[in-house]
């Protein structure tokens, strides 16, 4: 009675302006050699984040995506929402 885990990336996506990159990983759960759990976790990155402990295909995406336009443009965004919560606040 062998368990095994399998993680697999099961989709990319580049959406949105400021080319957020999302990822659908599977584990996959097996008993010898069938199937017997499935389950999905999606994460997204910003053009800000630290992609160095991404898998090699996700580090392609996001650098081919994140052009010096997409980064400042993702950069004024981020001060621009800070300056209105700041504003709602107080």
């Amino acid at each position: 009675m062998a368990l095994t885990k399998t993680y697999t990336i099961d989709k990319i996506e580049v959406v949105g302006t400021h080319k957020a990159v999302q990822v659908k990983q599977l584990l996959v759960i097996s008993e010898n050699e069938q199937e017997i759990s499935r389950n999905a976790h999606r994460y997204v990155l910003h053009p800000d984040m630290d992609i160095t402990n991404q898998p090699q295909e996700i580090q392609n995406i996001c650098n081919a995506a994140w052009t010096q336009e997409v980064r400042d443009a993702w950069t004024t965004f981020k001060i621009e929402l800070a300056a209105q919560e700041a504003k709602l606040g107080g």
